[in-house]
């Protein structure tokens, strides 16, 4: 083998293990915070991942949420219809789509 591409390879190694590394902490942490979520948050982020869902702000009726960013517990919760803080979830793609529909809470 040519000692540039053993050189390459070996580099290229080196600095894929040293980025996974420092991947492990973060995704730990997202692993244990996940433990303390109810089990609503934690059945619609596997429903948002199985089946490209995004969060769409500002478009629930009242009480008919998937969940929230701090304004409540979750599903359902909504005490008013169209909350900023609130979202469903839709396919990906179709928020922007919907006048009011934010991919982000304000």
């Amino acid at each position: 083998m040519n000692k540039h591409v053993l050189a390459a390879s070996t580099l290229s190694s080196a600095i894929g293990l040293a980025l996974a590394m420092q991947a492990l902490p973060a995704q730990a942490q997202q692993s244990k915070d996940m433990g303390a979520m109810p089990q609503v948050v934690k059945d619609n982020m596997a429903r948002m991942k199985n089946s490209k869902l995004e969060k769409c702000y500002g478009i629930n009726a009242a009480a008919k949420n998937d969940c929230a960013e701090g304004a409540h517990s979750c599903a359902g919760q909504a005490t008013q219809a169209r909350d900023t803080k609130s979202f469903v979830l839709l396919p990906a793609g179709d928020c922007s789509k919907i006048q009011g529909g934010k991919p982000n809470p304000t």
